[in-house]
């Protein structure tokens, strides 16, 4: 999972369908409406460039504008949900991530890393009235979670080193590693291990579990987890009681991915 495993050549390439894809990325949570210069600042294009991007956006249904300001629709949802009716993966786990949510009553996460966040792509029904956990779709940096280390642990050195230095690490509780070198140090543990916790990175009172999914091949694609109340569980218990299951897991997926 170091790159692509096909090179595909520049000259084939429609750089407008990028920056269109560009366009749409420059919204997130922290900026649900943005004028045409926002949206040129943030996805690097000119604002004359951005308006007629946005224009078409909104010609098509992807969003809407006041004349001043454009925020997406939820027609946008489709190019999400594309990925997850059409990929194998999600479909695949879902029977394995149902199973071991009903043997250990928790919920059940799947998960790839997209560039520098972790997308969520599958999710167990859990047995409990409030369940903890992220819903198809989530993102979350990948620092603070423990996909992101088992996933980043399947890297070689050299890619884990580029990835390092493109990575912004922010912080989001006092627990947050933010500093690259700790953060390396965690990655190259959880690759002897094959799993890794994560200790309130994200969220205060949380803890994360994950392990590696590969193929037949040795293969990355991506890991399988769950999240639990950090009172519920000692380290060693969830060792003892989770890390088998998703193991076991893994294991049976291994000819299907």
């Amino acid at each position: 999972m170091d790159g692509a495993a096909f090179e595909i050549d520049r000259k084939d390439l429609i750089e407008g369908l990028g920056k269109g894809l560009r366009v749409i990325e420059a919204f997130d949570d922290q900026h649900p409406r943005l004028t045409p210069s926002e949206v040129a600042t943030r996805s690097g294009i000119s604002r004359t460039a951005a308006r007629r991007y946005l224009l078409s956006l909104a010609h098509f249904g992807y969003a809407q504008t006041d004349g001043k300001q454009f925020w997406l629709t939820a027609r946008v949802l489709r190019l999400g949900q594309s990925y997850l009716t059409a990929s194998r993966l999600p479909r695949a786990v879902q029977p394995f991530i149902q199973r071991i949510s009903m043997q250990c009553g928790e919920t059940v996460n799947v998960s790839v890393l997209d560039g520098h966040e972790v997308v969520y792509v599958a999710r167990s029904n859990s047995p409990r009235v409030v369940s903890i956990g992220y819903h198809a779709g989530a993102r979350a940096p990948a620092h603070v979670v423990a996909p992101g280390v088992v996933i980043l642990s399947t890297y070689s050195d050299e890619a884990l080193d580029r990835w390092l230095a493109g990575h912004n690490f922010c912080s989001f509780t006092s627990h947050t590693i933010t500093d690259p070198a700790t953060f390396r140090s965690h990655v190259l543990v959880a690759r002897h291990r094959d799993h890794w916790m994560a200790e309130q990175q994200l969220d205060m009172g949380l803890r994360g579990l994950s392990v590696v999914l590969k193929d037949l091949h040795g293969e990355c694609k991506g890991a399988i987890g769950m999240t639990v109340p950090a009172q519920s569980y000692t380290e060693q218990q969830m060792a003892e009681r989770l890390l088998p299951l998703l193991r076991e897991a893994a294991q049976a997926l291994r000819p299907l991915l």
